[in-house]
């Protein structure tokens, strides 16, 4: 997009210049939307068909030739040229012929003639050909010294002057015309051409009727060549254009929409360009966070810088063991006269219950001591190894009597 705007009169001459120098001797068909004869002379009217209304003026000078009274609801022919009004930016067609509209013996011929080719299947959209995209080579067939040509020559080198251009010159009116038109495409499809623009300037139905030729047609539907049917102004429509495999309104409109421009492709070039530079720069500096960020983690994980994380680990470490060691040598410390009296008194209840417990122990020894297990007077009675007592024996039992010093063998009386 220009950073320079324009101011709007500027735009609108541009628009006028365009349109000016684009739509001249038109034939533009339509209704009649409304008229009015001005008391001054001049013909205020408006056309219209299903989709547009076109505004159209008709001067005193050419109004005053006219030979019928145009009235709203009639279809006419208007000829003439677009012009733009540039104070209210409003554009509008200036009539100089307006003709009434009318079917003769070639329009009856033309519609008997549709009806046979679209019967056949010559319309059908499964048979046309692709025009290519990039076109090398294009066959004009038109007459050598029309103004079709030199627009259409002129459109070329504006638009892609490199295309390689083979004019193949033939009569475009008349009698002999069809015949060399179809002698003409014949050799166009030899050469090896990308595309085919058959192509003429407007005229009257009658200077049309060479491509409503139904051995044309035939000739045009069995090309191997994608051809471009360019035939008269846009309202002109002839069999030729049903046929050929891309309809184009007017001569210099075949090239337009056949070619690309240089500027659109300048302009394409140019803002792939500052994409593509916008994308690098990205990619660059994508690239080189990336870059900072491996330098980061290679130097992170260098032997060096690791053999310092160690050194500093291991320095950690030790300061952590000293302070630990030292906290719990404090509270150690502090413990110790704890600890010893708490040692004392569990040493001197330990003392004090084993002297208990060997008190017993010596009491339970004299007990079973043989030595004091006897008193004076005193023997112990037993009966196979067991001790027993006197009322355990009965009458005439045999039991054993013994001291410390001897035993004895008893009967009970």
């Amino acid at each position: 997009m220009s950073s320079i705007a324009i101011s709007v009169s500027s735009l609108n001459e541009k628009i006028k210049a365009i349109l000016e120098a684009t739509f001249i001797n038109t034939l533009v068909e339509g209704e009649v939307a409304s008229v009015t004869y001005h008391t001054s002379g001049h013909l205020y009217f408006s056309i219209k068909d299903n989709k547009s209304t076109l505004k159209c003026v008709m001067f005193r000078s050419n109004a005053s030739k006219l030979k019928f009274k145009i009235e709203k609801g009639e279809r006419i022919i208007v000829d003439g040229n677009v012009g733009v009004y540039t104070p209210r930016g409003e554009y509008q067609f200036y009539a100089s012929r307006v003709e009434p509209f009318g079917k003769g013996s070639l329009a009856i011929a033309y519609e008997q003639l549709k009806k046979r080719l679209e019967d056949k299947g010559y319309f059908d959209k499964i048979y046309k050909k692709e025009i290519p995209k990039n076109i090398t080579k294009m066959a004009l067939v038109t007459a050598k010294n029309s103004a079709a040509l030199f627009d259409m020559i002129k459109i070329i080198e504006k638009r892609w002057a490199g295309v390689e251009v083979v004019i193949i010159d033939s009569l475009v009116q008349g009698q002999k015309a069809p015949v060399q038109i179809i002698n003409a495409l014949i050799y166009a499809d030899k050469i090896n051409a990308d595309v085919i623009v058959l192509a003429r300037g407007g005229g009257s139905v009658e200077d049309l009727s060479a491509f409503n030729d139904e051995q044309m047609a035939d000739t045009i539907f069995n090309l191997k060549t994608p051809i471009v049917s360019a035939i008269g102004h846009e309202i002109d429509v002839v069999i030729s254009d049903f046929v050929a495999d891309l309809r184009a309104p007017t001569p210099s409109a075949s090239i337009e929409m056949i070619l690309p421009d240089k500027n659109d492709m300048l302009y394409l070039l140019d803002d792939l360009q500052i994409r593509y530079s916008q994308t690098i720069q990205r990619v660059i500096a994508h690239k080189s966070k990336e870059l900072q960020s491996f330098t980061k983690e290679l130097q992170r994980y260098s032997s060096s810088n690791q053999l310092t994380l160690m050194q500093n680990e291991f320095e950690a470490l030790k300061n952590e063991y000293k302070r630990v060691m030292n906290s719990k040598i404090t509270i150690y410390n502090s413990s110790i006269p704890q600890i010893k009296n708490s040692f004392k008194n569990s040493i001197s209840f330990i003392i004090s219950t084993q002297e208990q417990n060997l008190n017993l122990v010596q009491s339970s020894l004299k007990l079973v001591n043989p030595e004091l297990k006897y008193k004076n007077g005193w023997a112990e009675i037993s009966k196979n190894g067991k001790v027993i007592t006197l009322k355990d024996i009965e009458k005439g039992e045999e039991f054993l009597l013994q001291d410390k010093e001897r035993s004895i063998n008893v009967v009970r009386i």
